[in-house]
Parts: C-alpha cells; structure tokens; sequence
C-alpha cells in the first residue's frame, strides 16, 4: 500500500537515502530540511528546526500532508568537554534533538488514529552507551529513546508503532568532512566498530525502511543499533 511518510533532516545522509529507498518502493515522501537539494524525490520544505518559530510550520506541514509515519532524524551536535559546557549549549542541543520530533509526532496523531495505522521512527546515536564531550547530544539522543519507550507503550493498542535506530559510524557528507579519510579521527572511529568499517546511509536506510512497514507491526518500543557491533565492544581478533 502506498503511504506517505515525513523525514526531517532530510536533504543528506540516512535522510535523504531513506527518502529514495521510499520513493523508489512508491510511497510518497516530504523533506523537512535547512537546504535545498534536487536530489530528493518530493516536496522538500526548508525550515531550521534550530529556530524555535520553525516548530509550528512543522507542525502545520504535517497536518497538511496527513501523514502516515514520521522520521525524526533532525539532531544537532555539539562537541564540548566537560567543565567547558554551557547551560545554553545543552538547552540548544536538547530543543533541536526533541522539540521537533515531538510536535510532528502529535501534529500526525489525529490522523494516524483515524486510519488505525502509523510509524514513528527516531533516529537515536551509539553515543547514549557513552561518548567523550558529547554530554549535550547523548543526552538529547538518549532522551529520543526515552520517547520512543513512553510513546510506544501509549499507542501499543492503536496499530501505531514507535521505534528507534541507533547508528554506528556512518559515512555521511558530514562524518567525512569532520574525519578524512586516513585521518587521525578516522582510525578512532573504527577502531571501536568490530565489522572494521563504517556503516553507508543506504545501509541505515534499509533498517528504518523495514520498521516502517507492515512487516514490523508487532515490533514497537524497540531501539535498533546498526553500529557494525560497537554497542556490544571491540574485537579480539
């Protein structure tokens, strides 16, 4: 059946390769995003989540579009150590991480109530299992799957589910600018996935693709990692 699902973060990255995962299966698929990109296979709005007036466009958008499952990929990072960490750096990394995720979920509520069907997906982040100067965005992403247990348990009888994925390592646009290849961060990062490489959008793309559809019905509350191994530790080998 042909649905319609809403992506936030969406003109790069996981994003926009579930969005062309999506488009290609015939769903209908609307962008929420900072910047333009005619990569993406659908009406793409350019809103800033960071700016706190974005949240009630977000929320009008997805009323408009009466949508049948919503992504929450959008996230901010800020890296600080701690005894460096502003109040008003965690408050900023917290508001961008959920304040989105929970407007669009219940702006998309009345609808997916109405049909008896809906798909909630928030895109978590290996470092709420622990990470150095990411105080702020563990906190946030490790909050996100504290939403998706509460919601989860709220609409188990509804025929909505609500799960979360928690990348590894991904290669994205962003993750390579920040770690070049044959970089010193670049080898920190591997160093802590046994598979020995980074995980590719299309790959992370594939996992939220399955969740969202009716062969994950009886699966809700769940956090999936698609981390290569990282969140169960190194190798020996």
């Amino acid at each position: 059946m042909k649905r319609t699902f809403l992506i936030t973060g969406a003109s790069k990255g996981i994003g926009l390769a579930l969005a062309q995962r999506l488009a290609e299966r015939g769903h209908n698929v609307i962008g929420i995003a900072r910047n333009r990109t005619d990569a993406f296979p659908g009406p793409l709005h350019t809103l800033d989540l960071s700016e706190r007036t974005a949240n009630a466009q977000l929320a009008r958008i997805v009323k408009d579009s009466d949508v049948d499952g919503v992504i929450n990929n959008v996230g901010l990072v800020k890296a600080e150590p701690l005894g460096n960490i502003a109040v008003e750096t965690l408050e900023d990394v917290m508001r961008v991480n959920l304040h989105p995720a929970l407007m669009a979920v219940q702006a998309a509520l009345p609808g997916m109530r109405s049909r008896g069907w809906g798909r909630i997906v928030n895109i978590s982040s290996l470092t709420v299992l622990g990470s150095v100067q990411r105080t702020s965005y563990a906190a946030g992403k490790a909050a996100l799957v504290s939403f998706t247990r509460s919601w989860a348990l709220e609409l188990a009888p509804t025929g909505i589910t609500v799960n979360a994925v928690s990348p590894g390592p991904t290669e994205t646009e962003l993750f390579r600018a920040n770690n070049p290849v044959g970089s010193e961060g670049e080898a920190r990062y591997l160093s802590g996935v046994p598979m020995g490489r980074f995980g590719q959008p299309d790959e992370l793309a594939a996992a939220i693709e399955f969740l969202l559809s009716d062969d994950a019905a009886f699966i809700t509350g769940q956090t999936l990692h698609v981390d290569g191994g990282a969140s169960i530790g190194r190798s020996s080998l």
